[in-house]
């Protein structure tokens, strides 16, 4: 599938972030309590040495509890830094203090990177859980993101570097859908959490 997708896309993520944007501060901070429960019961989770992340922002389901809950098990936890071409390299988090906040696209977006050293983009393929971000998931796995493209590029490092992680989508339950828009590039994740459960996808 194609560039034929595309409208359908931007409509969708429209509809997706409107509802996020209805969210009480509440609703977002009891969803992300939510969400750290689940995902660390997970075995994958339970069993991981090192889980690349990344910290919420704004409406996104919040993932500070389960980035402390990881770290307070040992877990070595590596976040996100957004490079200028939109890839991602990867710092350690070591706690809240440990993340600084930047602006990028001439300061029209901030988000919170780790602010240690950087450990280049290829860092990720260490990882035996990556976390994803995401506005939507389907029934076949596949991940409808916000369009930058960032995660696409992690998705195929790991791909060609033969590493296998679980890849694993961080959702509130109303964005698990029956289809997305979906194009050749775009790679299924094993599974889906939400505020109220997993949901494993076929070969996971």
């Amino acid at each position: 599938m194609g560039t034929e997708d595309e409208p359908g896309k931007r409509a969708l993520r429209r509809r997706l972030l409107a509802a996020r944007f209805d969210l009480t501060a509440a609703e977002v901070d009891a969803a992300g309590e939510a969400l750290a429960a689940r995902a660390l019961g997970l075995p994958e989770v339970a069993g991981a040495h090192t889980v690349a992340a990344y910290v919420s922002m704004g409406d996104e389901p919040g993932t500070l509890a389960l980035l402390d809950a990881l770290r307070a098990r040992g877990v070595r936890v590596l976040l996100p830094a957004l490079l200028p071409d939109n890839d991602l390299d990867w710092g350690a988090y070591e706690g809240p203090g440990s993340l600084a906040r930047v602006r990028h696209g001439g300061g029209r977006m901030e988000l919170s990177e780790p602010a240690g050293q950087r450990l280049g983009p290829d860092a990720v393929t260490a990882a035996d859980v990556v976390l994803l971000p995401g506005l939507a998931v389907d029934g076949r796995g596949l991940r409808l993101g916000r369009g930058g493209g960032s995660y696409d590029r992690v998705l195929a490092r790991l791909e060609r570097s033969g590493a296998r992680p679980a890849l694993l989508v961080l959702l509130y339950d109303t964005e698990v859908l029956a289809r997305v828009p979906a194009e050749a590039h775009d790679r299924p994740v094993d599974a889906v959490v939400t505020p109220s459960g997993a949901r494993r996808f076929t070969g996971a």
